[in-house]
């Protein structure tokens, strides 16, 4: 089979293509150009998917791919990155939510772009990346399922990929741990066997990406007593506990984020908890498609971890998760993300 890959530099994407061509495959490369150099001024502290360490990972990448004798692309999608990724993290972060741009990206550049423009080019059966996930395939469809490792699972970042997504999607690395990962690249001798994973999608001061000024608001508790002043909303995320700057005799949470007035609002650990969220854009996978409620395990962040639920619909394209016990700092723009076991049973935004 001929099998396109998608090559970050890093050991999963590099030993997920490793593996396939061991096992007859015919590999070809492929890499997302996404790099824009016109934000201005941009104060990168590390690697991560975007930024200028791209254009070296770039020549890593053709280097390793020219000597095991596998063709790489480089697709350039830089453009329309900076148009729907870039624009939806920006936008959803001046609405006072919290947004999750590799979700989106997967869903939307990932196995969805990038496999389209590769395919005007180039011919190949399927397309493979290195995440800790898995899909089977069932009579009524394609099922997406968490991957071996439950510390490394990345299900929780694919939730939105559709039947024709998973249809053409292998995941080489779903049934190994992370330690064998990087077990295995050892024994083949990969330079990037050690390689630190990238911890998120900019490695800067997010704000950089925002391009606000920053504006002076109010730090007030949740009955209006107004406690201090901020430098704008958009620096603090709901849940957040240090950084506030305000001396008081409880620690302080951050409660809600008002944009309309650019209010910080905080109050005590005892306020951050409630027992149901509503989610809206839900996608189902075939698992769940057609049913109107069902209960579930909810993952609601990425590094959380999976808690009973009820889920139902409550009205067209909005679902009311509601929690068996309270839950604490549930995050508008986060998603939560349905599972029965290890099966992906669907997921959306959490709106409030």
């Amino acid at each position: 089979m001929k099998i396109a890959v998608g090559l970050s530099g890093g050991v999963d994407s590099t030993l997920a293509a490793l593996l396939l061509k061991e096992q007859g495959h015919e590999v070809i490369g492929l890499t997302m150009a996404l790099y824009n150099k016109d934000i201005p001024n941009m104060k990168i502290a590390g690697d991560a998917c975007y930024g200028p360490s791209e254009k070296q990972d770039i020549k890593d990448v053709q280097a390793w791919c020219k000597n095991q004798g596998i063709k790489h692309y480089v697709i350039n999608l830089s453009d329309a990155y900076k148009k729907t990724i870039l624009k939806y993290f920006r936008d959803t972060y001046l609405a006072g939510q919290t947004p999750n741009p590799c979700i989106m990206c997967n869903a939307g550049m990932k196995f969805g772009l990038l496999v389209d423009e590769a395919q005007k080019q180039i011919d190949f059966d399927a397309f493979a990346t290195g995440h800790y996930a898995r899909i089977e395939k069932t009579p009524a469809g394609f099922v997406l399922k968490r991957g071996a490792d439950s510390k490394k699972d990345q299900s929780y970042f694919l939730y939105r990929l559709n039947q024709d997504q998973l249809s053409r999607t292998i995941f080489p690395l779903g049934e190994y741990t992370k330690a064998k990962v990087r077990e295995m690249a050892k024994e083949r001798g990969l330079a990037v066997a050690d390689k630190p994973d990238s911890q998120d999608f900019y490695a800067g001061d997010y704000t950089d990406l925002l391009q606000v000024e920053n504006k002076i608001g109010q730090v007030v508790l949740t009955n209006g007593k107004v406690l201090g002043k901020h430098n704008g909303f958009w620096h603090y995320t709901i849940g957040q506990r240090k950084g506030l700057g305000i001396a008081y005799p409880e620690p302080l949470y951050v409660i809600d984020l008002d944009p309309k007035h650019n209010r910080v609002i905080v109050g005590m650990e005892s306020e951050t908890k409630c027992d149901a969220c509503e989610v809206i854009q839900p996608i189902l996978g075939v698992r769940a498609r057609g049913k109107k409620e069902f209960d579930c395990f909810v993952k609601y962040r990425s590094a959380g971890q999976l808690v009973p639920a009820h889920v139902s619909e409550s009205e067209p394209n909005v679902w009311r998760v509601r929690f068996k016990d309270p839950q604490k700092s549930l995050t508008p723009g986060q998603s939560a993300v349905f599972y029965d076991d290890d099966i992906v049973l669907g997921g959306g935004f959490i709106r409030r």
